[in-house]
């Protein structure tokens, strides 16, 4: 009998180390000259950093067993459906013994809320798997269970989230750490490049005003690390490799600024890949240890709605920590924020009224904009109160704000109804909408002419920033804080080695444990679902009656995903799926083809216009997994992914309302069950479609080496 990957307990070297009170984090603090390698060293008391970062884990070299669909075994050209009848699933019983549980809950600092035990069912697994390797979850053990806040989130073009990363890299006061997969010079990458440019000026201007006299370079620079995957063969060698100036500042390539136009700002690079599949693939930043953003898109300009999380409280400390861990070698800067981490601070700090850029931009851009001063500190606002006039945040003509509230009150106006002087509409909300789809790549696409625009319905207008105001610290009386909700850390490391050996692992484990552990539903958004072991669990939890639903992406790197081993493009899964259900269960599987806002059907992603790569699972309601991670064979087996589970339904609320509401896939994209595929009121499936069946082998493996070949130019599905 094959021995489960999946352990069924936490061990008690797992349970003393996540109740120690030692970190790579703080052994950075009592030794800043040391690298977070050795540091993670002397924690876990093995070298299991170095290993993983060569793309070797002994542990992990056993013999592969039959998690990769058997597509080898197939001998009709249609993949094998073997996978579905075995699923991985852990030795204990569904429902986890309370002592189990308790046991769970001593392994996180959750800041005076219990979580729920459906939180502890799924955080009690994923902590299962690193008794082999603590190095699985990508943070130090004591940082795994946490807490926080959402005050922010976006779910919209990736130009929207780069405007709210560029407000905080402008608003930063000690350090800036920005990691992304793929950073391609573009006009994404533009927003982010202007706020460094324009951060130095504001430091220089600082100066200025304190001194007196011309400004010079601080001693004590704003430190800015810089982490992407660029895929070079010195990494055969090292996977971390620092980069040159002369390399990062190719506009042709990277185009981030040279060293001597930033003068105030001490910025190092870094590029890092584990040969020879293991990607990082992981995308967030942490400003000043006290925010962190969490999001779904690499830095490249593309046509996917993606999304991304804002993070405050003692969170953003796990999120520093494996930042560290990431980076593995010394830090040359160090990190200005090595002593002051952002759970000792939860509570004591006012951002907006401390910080430099927070004095200039009360007199200056608050009132440009009119924006209502302070937001409500109750409820849900996707609407500050703003004068009509706001100008947008463009790479041309950047316009950063004080705080949240007004990014919201911008961002939104830009999507409101415009009038003419003699009130005639001049624009619609849905004109709006497509005119922000749009944005870099398809600046002539239009929206389906039957597309509803919400004109009487002010509750489905797209809203791309969900603003929870009292989740934000730095609105807070003097001596109050927000109450923060139960978070974890489900992450999973590199894996170079192209077999899939690496599959237990916290992302996995939680993604797993939430479908077996669910009572009511399970909602899934994902631009690619095909990994094997996610497959029968899907089944098992609509056979038990649980409501699963799946958005997923229509054709989204359909080429990638027809390489030997990846198991299969989206159709098939789909189709596969469904022929695997009795016809009674099958109405417990709901799954749906993105659609966007301004459409009627949705579009292959090969077309390039209207494409999704939002991440997200939220299980009955009230836990959420969102991150960088897909429901792919990649995401699973292969690439460093970084993911934030949280214990709240108002959070899980508002993630479910953005999605609802900022895309058409609920009302345009359901897929017929009993043929399971998409089909138009006609019965035609959608124009460029491959179709449920790819082919022979050998034609499905030319079209994956066309989608491996995209993918390393950066230009295909990660």
């Amino acid at each position: 009998m094959t021995k489960s990957k999946f352990p069924d307990h936490i061990s008690d070297r797992i349970l003393d180390l996540c109740t120690s009170s030692e970190t790579v984090s703080s052994l950075l603090a009592k030794e800043p000259s040391r690298s977070p390698s050795d540091a993670w060293n002397q924690l876990s008391g093995r070298h299991a950093l170095k290993k993983r970062s060569l793309g070797v884990n002994e542990e992990e070299k056993e013999e592969e067993k039959s998690f990769s669909g058997s597509e080898e075994d197939d001998s009709n050209g249609q993949g094998s459906t073997t996978c579905y009848k075995s699923p991985p699933t852990p030795p204990h019983s569904p429902r986890v013994a309370q002592e189990h549980l308790d046991r769970a809950a001593k392994c996180g600092k959750w800041g005076g809320k219990k979580p729920s035990e459906l939180f502890l069912q799924i955080y009690h697994d994923a902590l299962c798997t690193l008794d082999d390797d603590p190095l699985r979850g990508m943070v130090s053990p004591p940082l795994l269970g946490t807490c926080g806040t959402v005050p922010l989130t976006i779910i919209s073009v990736i130009p929207d989230i780069a405007r709210h990363m560029a407000n905080l890299i402008y608003r930063a006061k000690h350090e800036i750490f920005l990691a992304t997969n793929y950073w391609q010079s573009s006009v994404a990458s533009t927003y982010l490049t202007n706020a460094i440019r324009d951060l130095n000026r504001r430091l220089a201007s600082e100066a200025h005003l304190s001194s007196g006299v011309e400004s010079q370079p601080q001693k004590n620079k704003i430190v800015l690390k810089v982490l992407y995957d660029r895929g070079t063969p010195k990494q055969l060698l090292s996977p971390h490799q620092i980069v040159s100036p002369d390399t990062y500042t190719d506009a042709s390539t990277v185009g981030l600024p040279h060293p001597d136009d930033i003068p105030f700002i001490d910025m190092q690079v870094m590029n890092y890949h584990t040969p020879i599949v293991g990607t990082f693939h992981a995308k967030y930043m942490v400003v000043d240890r006290r925010v962190a953003v969490l999001q779904s898109n690499n830095i490249q300009d593309n046509d996917n709605l993606e999304m991304a999380t804002h993070l405050e409280g003692p969170v953003v400390d796990s999120l520093w920590d494996m930042a560290m861990i990431s980076w593995y070698k010394h830090l040359e800067p160090g990190m200005s924020c090595v002593n002051s981490p952002a759970s000792e601070a939860w509570g004591k700090e006012k951002e907006v009224e401390e910080t430099g850029v927070g004095q200039i931009e009360r007199k200056v851009e608050v009132k440009r904009l009119a924006v209502t001063e302070e937001p409500p500190t109750t409820g849900t606002t996707t609407q500050p109160t703003v004068t009509p006039k706001v100008p947008r945040h463009t790479t041309e003509e950047p316009h950063y704000d004080a705080s949240i509230a007004a990014e919201v009150a911008r961002v939104q106006t830009s999507l409101a109804s415009k009038r003419d002087p003699g009130r005639r509409v001049i624009e619609t909300h849905l004109q709006a909408v497509t005119r922000l789809l749009n944005h870099t790549r398809n600046p002539n696409f239009t929206a389906d002419p039957l597309a509803p625009d919400p004109v009487t319905n002010p509750n489905n207008k797209m809203t791309p920033y969900l603003f929870l105001p009292h989740h934000q610290a730095s609105i807070q009386g003097q001596d109050q804080h927000p109450e923060a909700v139960p978070m974890a850390l489900v992450n999973r490391a590199p894996y170079g080695l192209p077999n899939h050996s690496s599959v237990s692992n916290p992302q996995n484990a939680a993604w797993l444990s939430a479908l077996r552990n669910a009572i009511h539903s399970v909602f899934i958004q994902t631009p690619t679902l095909n990994a094997a072991p996610l497959l029968p669990a899907i089944l098992d939890a609509c056979n038990r009656g649980v409501q699963v639903t799946c958005y997923v992406c229509l054709g989204y790197n359909d080429a990638g995903e027809l390489l030997p081993h990846q198991n299969g493009h989206n159709e098939m899964i789909a189709h596969q799926l469904y022929s695997s259900l009795s016809l009674g269960t099958r109405q417990n599987l709901h799954y749906y083809w993105y659609v966007a806002k301004d459409q009627t059907k949705p579009l292959v992603q090969s077309k390039g216009l209207r494409s999704c790569h939002i991440k997200l699972m939220v299980v009955d309601g009230h836990v959420g997994i969102m991150g960088n991670g897909n429901q792919d064979t990649q995401s699973w087996f292969h690439s460093q992914e970084i993911n934030v589970m949280i214990d709240s339904e108002e959070v899980c609320g508002t993630w479910m309302k953005g999605v609802m509401r900022n895309q058409n896939t609920a009302i345009y994209g359901a897929l017929d069950k009993e043929k399971g595929m998409w089909v138009d009121a006609e019965g035609k499936e959608a124009d460029g479609v491959i179709g449920v069946d790819p082919g022979g082998r050998m034609k499905r493996w030319a079209k994956g080496a066309v989608g491996a070949v995209k993918r390393v130019q950066g230009i295909g599905g990660f």
